[in-house]
């Protein structure tokens, strides 16, 4: 959550090989929820002809991934951390704006949901180690070029992932990812909202900081080598 995914997830459905950009709010623990998956996107969007992949984002521990359940030929999954700071005033600011009060709009619950997401993550790149890809999510903004084509490389892409994206029936609405302005620029901006408005004392930012740390590293051991792709 709050880590680039709705941009990610419509560079990658922009491209004609890929469909998907948003939320399904689907686990995927056994065939069916693959059929749902697909169900569920043409409720909305038409599958590309010539498409090789469908994409779904998983942003919640509610939400279930169980690779040795599924009937999958060369599954491609991708993780994707974003450095707690901004997360989490992320985070706070979201719910802060619901109109009723949610637990994860006070910086401490916000801080627990955080560091839960990566446990439950780094217990999934243990278990499947070598199977999915990772990276800093930042760097879509920072280092936009040697991602894009890193991940191209990575999927078998037969042309290049764009720093430009489509927008699509559900982009910008509620429960489907990223429902600010933002998100309909069409393309990747270089800066970022600072939510200079949002005040997270130190020691939990320090407790999510050593979280992150440790759990990312996991990650990256775990991960294949980018190195491998170029």
């Amino acid at each position: 959550m709050r880590a680039f995914s709705s941009l990610i997830g419509h560079i990658l459905g922009s491209h004609p090989e890929i469909n998907g950009y948003y939320e399904m709010h689907i686990s995927y623990q056994n065939n069916s929820d693959l059929s749902l998956q697909q169900k569920s996107y043409c409720q909305n969007e038409s599958l590309k002809a010539g498409s090789h992949f469908l994409f779904d984002k998983l942003l919640h521990n509610a939400y279930d991934l169980d690779l040795q359940k599924l009937n999958l030929q060369q599954p491609k999954i991708l993780i994707a951390l974003r450095s707690p700071q901004k997360t989490i005033k992320s985070i706070v600011n979201l719910f802060r704006q619901k109109d009723e009060w949610h637990r994860y709009s006070e910086p401490a619950q916000a801080v627990n949901y955080y560091i839960q997401r990566l446990q439950k993550l780094s217990e999934f790149s243990l278990q499947n180690s070598k199977q999915y890809y990772y990276f800093d999510a930042e760097l879509i903004q920072t280092n936009t070029i040697e991602i894009l084509t890193s991940l191209t490389h990575w999927l078998h892409l037969q042309s290049p992932l764009s720093d430009q994206y489509q927008l699509f029936s559900q982009t910008g609405k509620s429960r489907a990812g990223d429902s600010s302005s933002t998100i309909k620029n069409g393309k990747i901006l270089s800066s970022t909202t600072n939510y200079s408005n949002i005040e997270i004392p130190n020691e939990l930012i320090e407790r999510a900081e050593f979280a992150y740390l440790d759990f990312r590293k996991i990650m990256l051991e775990n991960s294949i080598d980018r190195k491998l792709l170029n």
